[in-house]
């Protein structure tokens, strides 16, 4: 972990939420199809129409993406600054295009780019990917890991990497950062209030303010994990200010 060099590395993290406002607005086969997908998962007094509302944003089938942020470290006069971007859009498609032409971009031509999240490979990534092939979006050659040994793969999961190998072990960024004495990024809202603030408040600005928090927590972890010095706030540049 120490040998990677954190200019390689593009920090990220996606919100979501249900495809559509309210389980009666999907198709009745979409409607029977979601059922049927989460028959074993609700409990019998919950509703496919309630449970909709709770976890729809959670499953790229039934869900669409409405943020993604990233961030990368860069160095100036020797000294590690950190600096955001957000892709956010009621227009999935137009979204994952643009993320997919920051993907393809000279930066990521290089072996050595590496993708980095919390749970990222388990819930980022397959959700992009999954979320591309349904938008006709060809993937990235970053995100293409069909047939690749696993370390070919160009990417990092600080969830992963606090596992150790104990793959039944679930650890959330908040419980991390608190224990790391990062300063937490859910100061605003948190996921669960994410479809709120989208489909109630259309605060798509919001959101993505969140979002970023949640990518610099991220490599603030990352950085403890290196036991490095974590970022200053002045030396982050959020794109809302």
């Amino acid at each position: 972990m120490n040998s990677i060099d954190l200019q390689h590395i593009l920090f990220l993290d996606i919100e979501t939420v249900s495809g559509v406002s309210h389980f009666e607005e999907l198709s009745e086969q979409m409607q029977y199809l979601w059922a049927d997908k989460t028959k074993w998962q609700r409990k019998e007094e919950v509703s496919p129409s309630d449970y909709y509302a709770d976890r729809a944003g959670i499953l790229a089938e039934f869900g669409k993406i409405v943020c993604i942020s990233v961030g990368f470290i860069h160095y100036q006069d020797g000294t590690k600054n950190f600096r955001l971007r957000s892709f956010y859009q009621h227009d999935e498609a137009v979204l994952l295009r643009e993320f997919a032409t920051l993907l393809q971009g000279n930066y990521f031509s290089s072996t050595n780019q590496l993708l980095c999240g919390h749970n990222s490979k388990e819930f980022d990534i397959p959700y992009i990917c999954r979320r591309m092939l349904i938008n006709g979006i060809t993937l990235p050659p970053i995100l293409q890991i069909a047939g690749k040994k696993p370390w070919e793969i160009q990417h990092l999961d600080t969830m992963e990497l606090w596992k150790f190998g104990d793959y039944k072990h679930y650890t959330s960024i908040k419980l991390l950062c608190e224990i790391f004495n990062i300063p937490t990024p859910k100061d605003d809202i948190d996921g669960s209030m994410v479809s709120a603030v989208y489909w109630k408040e259309n605060d798509l600005k919001r959101i993505a303010n969140y979002c970023e928090k949640d990518v610099l927590a991220t490599a603030q972890l990352f950085l403890r994990f290196r036991n490095e010095d974590l970022l200053r706030e002045d030396q982050v540049d959020f794109s809302f200010t």
